[in-house]
């Protein structure tokens, strides 16, 4: 479950702009969602073989160049997907609480 929600996270991250892998940890422990490198990469990788994301390589000022990943159009579909997803999923957890609530 963590692993698809991951999944979904990073999508919603590159939905709005590329960013390079320290970018994406970064922003998801801000969002209190603990990730490390180990973990991250095979991710992009995968998803980037899945055909979801593209990278480019762009010139640092503080070092070597960084790989920016961004979405593909099968990863902004993908993303519109899971969003439909996640909603019913929401809306069925919510629907099963109220049951519970109103008993």
């Amino acid at each position: 479950m963590r692993k698809g929600i991951l999944e979904y996270c990073i999508l919603l991250l590159l939905e709005k702009e590329a960013l390079y892998a320290s970018n994406i940890i970064q922003r998801l422990q801000d969002a209190r969602l603990i990730v490390v490198e180990g973990t991250l990469y095979p991710l992009l990788t995968r998803l980037k073989n899945s055909g979801l994301l593209s990278y480019q390589w762009i010139e640092s000022t503080q070092g070597p160049p960084r790989k920016y990943y961004q979405l593909t159009e099968l990863g902004m579909e993908s993303v519109k997907e899971l969003e439909m997803s996640w909603q019913e999923l929401n809306d069925t957890i919510n629907h099963i609480k109220n049951c519970l609530d109103s008993k």
